[in-house]
């Protein structure tokens, strides 16, 4: 039994994370000892069906801006988190949030921390941000920054500026990318295609998958190497839900992403994506 307490706000967080009720929510972070990843992966291994967000691509509130490079070889997403939503969709905020991004482009900055320390009219981003933190009263921070590189980069703002999407592509297509983006905000992949998969998530799809199968009474007593095969579909279902390429076109589903890519160029391909998002 967990020794660690579960409050009513752990509950509330991984409820709004996954849809799962409030006891089973409970009971899953009960049984993980308060891992907030782990109780995800506890609910699905039960056999529910949750909408399980990344939370190294969220932030809890805050401004979300997608820029590329005058060339569009380079594109650049930065968050400016806040406490607030009321903060975060205030038109002074956003140009704020704006400003700094612009100064990312210019600066063909590389992270975060070096941001930090542009200057922007005489100002570090960080002494800007710190006064800005005086005038609103609420902690803000560049909390999220990513940077992407390709012979093409399409970038996309969603949703009031709570999401930002950058496309990288082997070969300019400009149509195709802000199709892509579009793609990628709404059915957030994780990976290009199945072999760009990280090691670590399908070692963890597969552990959910045998949990799931052995706790099927209808498996009892099937032979290992049917199990195997059950096991291997599911991980096909999951590549094809969760990857780029495999997934069903949003705007035509009647094909592929990878379908889509080829009719509009048989040689064009994506290199590589970001997407960021708050709430």
């Amino acid at each position: 039994m967990s020794t660690v307490q579960i409050t009513a706000q752990d509950i509330n967080k991984l409820r709004q994370a996954t849809g799962a009720g409030m006891m089973d929510c409970r009971k899953a972070l009960t049984e993980t000892d308060g891992d907030f990843e782990g109780a995800i992966d506890w609910l699905r291994k039960h056999g529910q069906k949750v909408a399980a967000k990344r939370s190294d691509r969220e932030a809890k509130e805050g401004v979300v801006i997608a820029k590329t490079s005058d060339d569009e070889k380079t594109g650049f997403i930065v968050t400016i988190s806040c406490e607030t939503d009321f903060v975060s969709k205030n038109v002074d905020f956003v140009a704020f949030a704006q400003t700094i991004a612009d100064a990312a482009v210019a600066n063909n900055v590389k992270s975060a921390e070096e941001l930090n320390e542009v200057s922007v009219n005489g100002s570090k981003v960080s002494d800007l941000i710190n006064d800005k933190l005086a005038a609103i009263g609420e902690k803000i921070a560049v909390s999220r920054f990513e940077r992407l590189e390709a012979p093409y980069v399409a970038s996309y703002i969603h949703g009031a500026y709570r999401m930002g999407v950058l496309v990288g592509l082997n070969k300019v297509a400009v149509e195709a990318g802000k199709d892509i983006a579009m793609q990628i905000a709404a059915m957030n992949p994780v990976a290009v295609d199945a072999a760009s998969v990280p090691a670590d998530t399908i070692a963890r799809e597969k552990d959910i998958v045998m949990d799931q199968i052995k706790q099927d009474p209808k498996m009892a007593g099937k032979p290992q190497e049917m199990l195997d095969k059950i096991a291997q579909g599911k991980l096909n279902a999951f590549f094809k839900e969760s990857t780029l390429t495999a997934q069903v076109f949003v705007k035509d589903n009647n094909q592929t992403v990878g379908d889509y890519l080829k009719s509009f160029d048989s040689d064009l391909k994506v290199t590589e994506f970001k997407r960021v998002a708050v709430g």
